[in-house]
């Protein structure tokens, strides 16, 4: 009796599998947000941000204690709103620069009360490396907002919005953003290094000693 012939077993498959695994795990690893034009910001070069994040692990306390950092790596470059005049723009317009990102909205009570403490917060830390982005949620146009803030006298912070709110359904996309105020400590690099649910006196002492370590800067 004729043995059954054993399948001849390809080293080239082997390999192509070996690939496939390679490539679904890397896919596994990468925290990414869909930009408006289909594209994305890769992650991969998060490692920075992970390191902010860690230093500014032990000061997540007092006024900012809700504060969580960053434990993997996310990028938020493509995160698209509108600047001052109206124009088109994405978190890639501040590289080089670590922004805290606030989203807010009039009607949002708690976003109210933090938004002195966020001008405040301008005006003592803000130059060429650091900047509060306040990023109005308002669906009614920027008319309402900006009176808002010119009767509270906030004369820092510049005025950026997003009626669409594309903003935040990009956001919920990843588990961030799940309400309002959200704030978010991005990187120069445009990488989360720690989110903020809810409101925080950002003016605060625990608050500037938080972002100055993200920072790299003393945290004194």
């Amino acid at each position: 009796m004729n043995k059954p012939t054993e399948p001849v077993k390809s080293p080239k498959r082997g390999v192509i599998l070996a690939g496939l695994a390679g490539a679904a795990a890397a896919v596994a690893a990468l925290y990414v947000i869909a930009g408006p034009n289909g594209n994305i910001a890769s992650a991969q070069s998060c490692t920075a941000a992970l390191s902010a994040a860690a230093a500014a692990k032990p000061h997540a306390k007092g006024e900012v204690a809700a504060f969580l950092p960053a434990s993997e790596p996310l990028g938020l470059k493509t995160l698209a709103f509108k600047g001052p005049e109206g124009q088109d723009m994405t978190m890639e317009d501040f590289k080089d620069k670590t922004v805290l990102l606030n989203l807010w909205a009039t009607w949002c009570a708690p976003c109210r009360e933090e938004m002195p403490a966020l001008d405040q917060l301008q005006a003592e830390l803000g130059d060429d490396s650091f900047e509060v982005v306040a990023v109005s949620l308002d669906r009614g146009g920027p008319e309402k907002p900006k009176k808002f803030l010119d009767e509270i006298g906030v004369e820092s912070l510049t005025f950026y919005q997003d009626s669409s709110n594309g903003l935040l359904k990009d956001l919920r996309k990843v588990s961030r953003a799940t309400g309002l105020p959200t704030t978010i400590l991005i990187n120069e690099e445009g990488c989360e290094v720690g989110t903020m649910y809810g409101p925080a006196h950002w003016a605060s002492g625990e608050a500037k000693t938080l972002i100055r370590s993200a920072l790299g800067k003393d945290g004194a």
